[in-house]
């Protein structure tokens, strides 16, 4: 793998366990593209040690002691930071993943996959794209998909979901269709396939939605999606 003009993706990696930030360590490093710049042992150091070293990616897991992962990367993207966050999770669908994308995270990945599955996750995120794939994004938010805004009656949840829709004001009738595309789980070709559009023009679109709505990645287009009703609640 070469490395780009900027230079090595820049990593930080947050867990408690130190075996785990020295398997991780190793891998990573062994990289021509990338390089370790820091690791922590709990959110609040890892707060702590993005803001000095500010990498261009954290693998951040999410059970530790002081600050959780959750937190942790709400408060990263609160700050403002660039950097980019990629959960670390011992079960499938964890039951603070969901949480930890609706504070900004751009994808996870379990702790138990090979390096290469790693490697790839962490060049993704790097590139702005989610480090999964839109099926299992799909079936995460179903999984989760109860703490979402209710569309029924006037509470304040329904007045939520109207603010959610004139989010999307901004988008054309096309960018509806690729958004709605998105939070069903289609990727990029299935996309083009069903809109009878090329790959490339499905790409454009998805930049522009994601300029529109001022989002980081897939992940928070699958959000929006659900959040604006696009893509009905599973039964």
């Amino acid at each position: 793998m070469s490395i780009s003009p900027e230079g090595p993706i820049r990593l930080f990696v947050v867990d408690d366990q130190e075996l785990v930030r020295a398997g991780f360590r190793m891998v990573l490093d062994a990289q021509r593209d990338m390089t370790v710049v820091g690791e922590a042992g709990d959110g609040q150091a890892a707060l702590e040690g993005v803001a000095a070293t500010r990498p261009d990616v954290v693998l951040m897991d999410i059970r530790m002691p002081r600050l959780n992962g959750v937190e942790a990367t709400r408060r990263l993207q609160e700050s403002g930071t660039s950097s980019r966050v990629l959960i670390l999770t011992t079960f499938d669908l964890d039951e603070y993943v969901f949480a930890a994308l609706k504070a900004g995270a751009s994808g996870f990945l379990l702790k138990d996959a090979g390096p290469a599955e790693l490697l790839a996750a962490i060049r993704a995120v790097h590139a702005g794209d989610a480090a999964m794939a839109p099926s299992t994004t799909r079936r995460l938010l179903e999984r989760f998909v109860p703490e979402l805004p209710d569309a029924g009656g006037e509470s304040a949840a329904a007045v939520e979901r109207r603010a959610q829709l004139a989010r999307l004001a901004p988008l054309t009738a096309r960018e509806h269709e690729v958004l709605t595309a998105v939070g069903r789980g289609l990727t990029n070709a299935e996309i083009a396939a069903e809109l009878f559009l090329a790959e490339a023009t499905v790409k454009t679109h998805l930049g522009r939605v994601l300029h529109k709505l001022e989002l980081r990645d897939r992940v928070q287009m699958v959000i929006t999606a659900y959040e604006t009703g696009l893509v009905g609640r599973p039964e």
